[in-house]
C-alpha cells in the first residue's frame, strides 16, 4: 500500500531523515518506535507532504505522492492524527467532527459515519455539543481520532496517541486502534513512545534512531529482541 525508498530529508541543515525505506500493506498495524528526536514525526510529517523529501520517494497505491501537497495526499485517503491532538478547541465536538468531512462527496454516508465513531468513543456521543477545547485530555485524543476516520481514511497515521494520557485512558485507546483495524479493516502507521503497548497490536514495527531505520522485524520478535528491550522497554 505505501512505499518509501531512500528518503531524506532536512531541517535547514539538519538532517532528520537519512535513507528511509519502509513498507506499510494494506490490512497492517506497523509501528515505528524510537527516541525522542529519533525522526518518526518527521518521517510522518514527509508522508502528508508537510515536509518535502530532499530525495528519495514515496508511493501509496503505486501512486507516486513524492513532493505533492498535503491537500492532495488527504484526499488520496491518507489522515493523520498529530502530536498534541491538534483539534480545534472552540469548535463543538460534532463541528470537530464535520471538520474532519471537508473532502468526503459522499455526504449521505455521514450521518452513519458519525453513528460509527459514537459508537467507538460513546462519551463523545454524551459530548457532542461541547466545545473540544472543554474536553478531557483522553476525550480530545478520542475526538481527534474520530475526526480522523470521518474523512474515511484507507491509511491512518498516528502520532503519539497515548502523550500525556492517564494508563487507564492509554489502553482504551489501543484497544480502539487494533479495532478500527480489524473491523474497519483500516490500514494504520503508529508512531509512539510506549513501545511496549504499540509492539503488542503491530503487525510489523520498525526501530528509528538518529533519523534512521535501525531494525525491523514483527511486533512479536521486536518485543523479545534483547536490545529493544534495553532501550525501549526498560526490561
Amino acid at each position: 500500500m505505501l512505499k518509501l525508498r531512500n528518503i531524506q530529508a532536512f531541517y535547514g541543515n539538519i538532517q532528520a531523515l537519512k535513507n528511509i525505506d519502509m513498507d506499510v500493506n494494506q490490512g497492517e498495524i506497523i509501528t515505528l518506535i524510537g527516541a525522542n528526536g529519533a525522526g518518526k514525526t518527521t518521517t510522518l510529517m514527509t508522508l502528508c507532504g508537510i515536509v518535502p523529501p530532499a530525495s528519495g520517494h514515496i508511493e501509496f497505491q503505486d501512486k507516486d505522492i513524492t513532493g505533492m501537497a498535503p491537500d492532495r495526499i488527504a484526499a488520496l485517503g491518507i489522515s493523520q492524527v498529530p502530536e498534541g491532538r491538534r483539534i480545534f478547541p472552540y469548535l463543538t465536538v460534532m463541528e470537530n467532527l464535520d471538520m474532519g468531512t471537508f473532502l468526503r462527496k459522499d455526504k449521505e454516508n455521514i450521518k452513519t459515519d458519525i453513528d460509527h465513531v459514537f459508537e467507538l468513543f460513546p462519551i463523545l456521543a454524551e459530548r457532542k455539543n461541547q466545545q473540544g477545547g472543554t474536553l478531557s485530555g483522553g476525550e480530545q485524543q478520542m475526538l481527534a481520532i474520530s475526526r480522523a476516520i470521518m474523512s474515511r481514511p484507507k491509511l491512518l497515521l498516528l502520532d503519539e496517541p497515548s502523550l500525556g494520557l492517564a494508563p487507564i485512558v492509554v489502553k482504551q485507546i489501543f484497544d480502539i486502534i487494533r479495532k478500527i483495524n480489524q473491523e474497519s479493516r483500516v490500514t494504520i502507521f503508529l508512531v509512539e513512545q510506549n513501545a511496549n503497548l504499540a509492539l503488542k497490536i503491530a503487525h510489523r514495527g520498525y526501530v528509528m534512531e538518529n533519523g534512521a531505520i535501525t531494525m525491523n522485524d514483527t511486533g512479536q520478535n521486536l518485543l523479545a529482541d534483547e536490545n529493544v528491550k534495553t532501550a525501549y522497554l526498560g526490561i
